[in-house]
């Protein structure tokens, strides 16, 4: 097996396992139960999506996938926080704890 066959199928074990953790994080997204599990689901389908163009560029060897992976990346943090502070504001006014429905 050549060095290339082994990227080769080291970049289509990752994309496969990249799908799957998708997958995964979609259901917790979707099940809940509290509002901070939602919450840690986004970011983790977020960081996986950005680790899918960084495999997917090296795929292809086209570097604007880096470009967009980058711009998700910047978008994730600013939209986490902003749901964070949601969450927080919410916890306040029910009185209860943070993530808690």
């Amino acid at each position: 097996m050549s060095a290339a066959d082994f990227l080769d199928y080291s970049l289509q074990a990752g994309m496969a396992l990249a799908l799957i953790a998708l997958v995964l994080g979609f259901i917790r997204l979707w099940r809940g139960p509290v509002l901070a599990d939602r919450l840690v689901a986004l970011e983790m389908m977020t960081n996986v999506a950005i680790g899918f163009c960084g495999l997917f560029a090296l795929q292809t060897g086209v570097a604007a996938w880096l470009d967009i992976a980058l711009a998700l990346a910047l978008v994730s943090f600013v939209s986490t926080v902003a749901f964070a502070r949601y969450a927080g504001a919410q916890a306040v006014k029910s009185g209860g704890k943070p993530g808690h429905d």
